[in-house]
């Protein structure tokens, strides 16, 4: 009686990578966070599964449509659909032990219950860097964070991306200034501008504004020419609500700041139809993508958050932050060809391949090379040289040590390189 062989398979929306990809990842995700740590980073972790009272306290609408929770005996609970949010729990308990400020950066699993489709996926990887002030926060962190992420893409070897900043408050005082009462829905929709396209946005832009309104807004939206050429039509603009004025000032001075800090103007745009979906964003906003392939969506967004914490504590605790969706970055650098160019150093320095008996003498090498600092590995298996051979080419390992009984009798191995063909024997203490 045969059994029931269950198909091995994973659920649509999650990744899982084969060794050689998954290694590269690991190098992508080590690079970036190298950045972070050579900047004053600290690192940290927080549990994937949060109260959802805690986790969903500030969120509502779309977010909280997408968030995964479960009641567990008498606890309500709800998995991590970011980083930020249990983030700002951690300050509020963690507030006393803490050095304000706070920069922070957290590698962590995250999960979205949104529809599933190409390169968007229910359960992925961020990388996040926040910097969380007491009562105040520089506008400078703002361009700071957008620095590192700047920093973190060059050091992975990426060149053709755009920073595309805004802020909150300038849509806000605008929306002020025309006495729209709907502000949310409005935000909601240009949040979706991308998605939906500018004649499906227009269309019902003019639906929940009237149509007056909805032409001076997309006005607006669609000033061109460079960054300070944005600012100065902005500024020329008959609006005097303290959100719009205050939104421009800090926009600019994160304009400044960012040319100061070596991100080239031409790496970054000011895009007023960046607005973030995320509820809890209250200024400076930006999203990047990939120039050429816009179409991927962003690959690293955030942004300034003043309250996120006023539902854990009494303090003030304003943090800005932004986050690089690893899952997402690697999808569409494995899709534009990216990953395939991409050079990684064999952490395998040598692999000993015994011929006959001589495993205890191959045991012996491996240890001497590993305390010497070497990554060393033996082959155990009882095949052919053949096949041994097959094994590290497959592998791409550059250097095989071949060990028989006459290298063993002289205390000798025999080095061969792969790429080469050629070979040596030496004393393996000499190495």
């Amino acid at each position: 009686m045969s059994k029931n062989i269950i198909k091995p398979s994973i659920l649509a929306g999650f990744m899982e990578l084969l060794p050689k990809e998954q290694e590269i990842f690991n190098d992508i995700v080590n690079k970036i966070t190298d950045v972070y740590e050579k900047n004053g980073c600290m690192s940290m972790d927080t549990p994937i599964i949060e109260k959802a009272e805690v986790l969903l306290a500030k969120s509502g609408g779309e977010t909280e449509k997408q968030v995964y929770s479960f009641q567990k005996g008498k606890n309500n609970l709800a998995l991590r659909f970011d980083l930020t949010v249990p983030f700002a729990r951690y300050v509020a308990q963690y507030y006393n032990d803490l050095i304000f400020p706070f920069k922070r950066y957290q590698l962590g699993k995250v999960y979205r219950g949104e529809r599933n489709q190409k390169g968007r996926y229910r359960e992925f990887y961020q990388c996040d860097v926040d910097v969380i002030g007491k009562d105040k926060l520089s506008i400078y962190n703002d361009a700071w964070v957008i620095s590192l992420a700047d920093k973190a893409f060059r050091e992975i070897g990426i060149e053709n991306y755009e920073f595309q900043v805004s802020n909150r408050k300038i849509l806000k005082g605008i929306l002020s200034e025309l006495e729209i009462e709907n502000t949310r829905d409005v935000m909601i929709l240009v949040d979706k501008y991308d998605k939906i396209g500018s004649k499906c946005f227009e269309e019902e832009l003019i639906s929940i504004i009237g149509h007056e309104k909805s032409k001076y807004l997309n006005r607006i939206f669609n000033i061109q020419g460079t960054n300070q050429k944005i600012l100065d039509e902005l500024l020329k603009l008959d609006i005097k609500n303290e959100y719009f004025i205050e939104g421009i000032n800090e926009l600019s001075q994160v304009k400044s700041m960012l040319e100061d800090l070596g991100v080239d103007d031409g790496q970054f745009r000011i895009n007023l139809k960046i607005i973030r979906g995320l509820d809890y964003y209250t200024g400076t906003v930006f999203e990047t993508v990939l120039v050429g392939n816009e179409n991927y969506g962003s690959i690293c967004s955030g942004g300034r958050y003043d309250n996120l914490a006023e539902n854990y504590t009494e303090n003030l605790l304003p943090g800005v932050g932004i986050s690089i969706g690893i899952t997402r970055l690697f999808f569409v650098l494995k899709e534009i060809g990216f990953i395939e160019n991409y050079k990684i150093k064999n952490k395998l320095n040598y692999l000993i391949i015994p011929i006959g008996d001589t495993i205890g003498y191959c045991i012996k090498v491996m240890r001497y090379l590993q305390e010497k600092g070497y990554g060393v590995s033996v082959y155990f298996e009882d095949n052919s040289l053949k096949k041994k051979m097959n094994y590290a080419n497959k592998l791409g390992i550059e250097n095989v040590i071949l060990i028989g009984e006459e290298e063993m009798i002289k205390n000798e191995v025999k080095i061969k390189n792969m790429r080469s063909g050629n070979d040596k024997k030496v004393d393996y203490r000499v190495l």
